[in-house]
């Protein structure tokens, strides 16, 4: 029997007769705080490179998957074998370069073929939309959620439409490095602190004002000084 198996025994056993009262109770909405504290450790060990914590922390995500899994199967819904089977035939499916025929040499002719990819896929379950931007998970920390505004709008070369200063972002990013960056966010998180402002908030509603702005919804949104 493959350790994963065991581990898929070990929390159908927990969540079973005579298992554990916790694991009794829990369900997909309890385990979701779960979830992002795991990913969250996760990431941590990632960010120092810590190898030994990292397999520990990978394993802690693995059972949220297989917990969810395990939920899903008691309520008929899907098992993990339905799950691995999934993403395996999405894997396999959104890289015909490697799977198929046809090579592409670069990281960007990649990602060009895998968004043309997963259009396709959504038109075909009906779920295409007429949009600018593709949807973002509302969970997504409002960093990278701004990040990929900000990537979408230069792909779609929207940018100079955005209301984004682009004299003031050239100035900021003249000289920036790793360290550099830390700082000024962390100042920028300070200064928040001490006005009693949320930061986490304040990104993602002006991320969503600019999106709204440029599909023509809402006026242009402010910049600032």
């Amino acid at each position: 029997m493959s350790a994963i198996e065991d581990l898929r025994q070990t929390i159908a056993r927990l969540r079973g007769p005579g298992g554990c009262p916790w694991d009794q109770e829990q369900t997909h909405q309890s385990l979701t705080r779960c979830l992002i504290d795991e990913c969250a450790e996760l990431l941590d060990t990632i960010d120092r490179m810590d190898m030994p914590h990292m397999r520990e922390e990978l394993g802690d995500v693995l059972i949220q998957v297989i917990f969810h899994a395990q939920l899903a199967e008691e309520s008929g819904h899907f098992d993990l074998e339905e799950v691995a089977r999934e993403v395996n035939e999405k894997l396999v499916r959104r890289h015909p370069h490697v799977f198929g025929t046809g090579k592409l040499e670069t990281s960007e002719q990649v990602l060009t073929q895998w968004e043309q990819i997963k259009a396709v896929e959504r038109r075909e379950k009906g779920k295409d939309r007429p949009a600018l931007f593709k949807e973002l998970p509302p969970r997504l920390p409002s960093t990278m959620y701004a990040e990929s505004v900000w990537k979408q709008l230069g792909k779609k070369q929207l940018v100079s439409e955005s209301g984004v200063d682009q004299g003031r972002v050239k100035g900021l990013a003249e000289g920036l490095d790793d360290a550099a960056l830390g700082r000024m966010l962390f100042e920028l998180v300070a200064a928040a602190q001490s006005r009693e402002l949320d930061p986490e908030g304040a990104l993602r509603r002006h991320a969503d004002g600019i999106m709204r702005h440029v599909e023509g919804r809402t006026p242009k949104p402010t910049s600032g000084t």
